[in-house]
């Protein structure tokens, strides 16, 4: 199951890049992962994925040159439109994989899809968003080059989301994630980016991260983060 979720996943990027979108999209959430085999080059880095969904950031405003129907890109793989929940968020559904879209959520927020039209589909706007759009990198892979939010960004991130998880199964996997990548940094001795990137972040969000951090006893992340030494 893993292998075939793998090459469903690369065959998807591929063809989004022969469209010419992956370098206006930005891949987040678990499938990261496997996009950080270089960054953590020469240590024991060997991630598994056990979800089905691979997410899509579109960074606002959209700057998506062409249109791409990605129903009709995607369907003779066999991914079919999907309906999620009442408020009408779409997604493309495959025994193996699920393909999402999102949008950072801005001001007081919206309960409805943000539309994009010219990828025939519609996103989820969701928080905190933007911030692994503005910290991003750029990773070469099987002839393809995929945005992704920097390991920092990404481990900062689900640190930051993991208690507003309405399942406990989620906040857990964000919660090992995180501490994953962490110690991986750790590891690298790569303080620098890491405290550079979260000193990027609003007072309230460092708060809840110490916080949390320190629940689970984490005071070596916590001292590496407060350390204002650059």
């Amino acid at each position: 199951m893993e292998k075939k979720k793998y090459e469903l996943c690369v065959e998807v990027l591929r063809r989004f890049d022969q469209q010419g979108l992956l370098k206006n999209l930005v891949l987040v959430g678990s499938w990261c992962l496997y996009f950080y085999e270089d960054f953590f080059a020469g240590l024991n880095y060997t991630p598994t994925i056990r979800t089905r969904d691979i997410d899509f950031l579109v960074p606002l405003p959209p700057k998506i040159g062409k249109e791409v129907d990605i129903p009709a890109l995607l369907k003779d793989l066999g991914f079919v439109i999907d309906f999620v929940g009442g408020k009408g968020y779409l997604r493309l559904n495959h025994p193996d994989l699920i393909v999402e879209f999102l949008v950072p959520e801005r001001g007081r927020g919206s309960d409805r899809p943000y539309h994009l039209a010219k990828l025939k589909m519609n996103a989820q706007p969701l928080r905190y968003l933007d911030f692994l759009a503005n910290n991003k990198i750029r990773v070469r892979f099987n002839n393809m080059v995929v945005n992704v939010p920097h390991p920092a960004a990404f481990a900062l991130h689900k640190l930051l989301i993991q208690k507003r998880r309405a399942r406990k199964d989620k906040s857990d996997k964000d919660t090992q994630q995180a501490l994953m990548i962490l110690d991986f940094i750790k590891e690298m001795n790569e303080f620098r980016k890491l405290r550079m990137i979260y000193n990027t972040m609003h007072g309230r969000w460092k708060k809840a991260i110490l916080t949390n951090l320190s629940e689970m006893d984490r005071e070596d992340i916590i001292k590496i983060l407060s350390n204002t030494a650059i």
